[in-house]
């Protein structure tokens, strides 16, 4: 881990961005979220149960 000191931390600048509108004007996310679930059980005596889930979430951006 780096650590900087208070000297460091004031010499920092910052810059305004711009309004939301004009960052959305320029900005379009397509995101898609997709959910999957897959559960197997038998009827069996003494039989086992297993569950597997799988979530991915895209997002392209230009």
């Amino acid at each position: 881990m780096t650590f900087i000191t208070r000297e460091e931390l004031a010499r920092e600048e910052v810059e305004l961005l711009p309004s939301r509108e004009t960052l959305a004007f320029f900005n379009w996310a397509n995101v898609s979220a997709t959910n999957v679930a897959l559960a197997q059980n038998t009827y069996t005596l003494l039989s086992a149960a297993g569950a597997s889930a799988n979530q991915a979430v895209l997002v392209s951006q230009s």
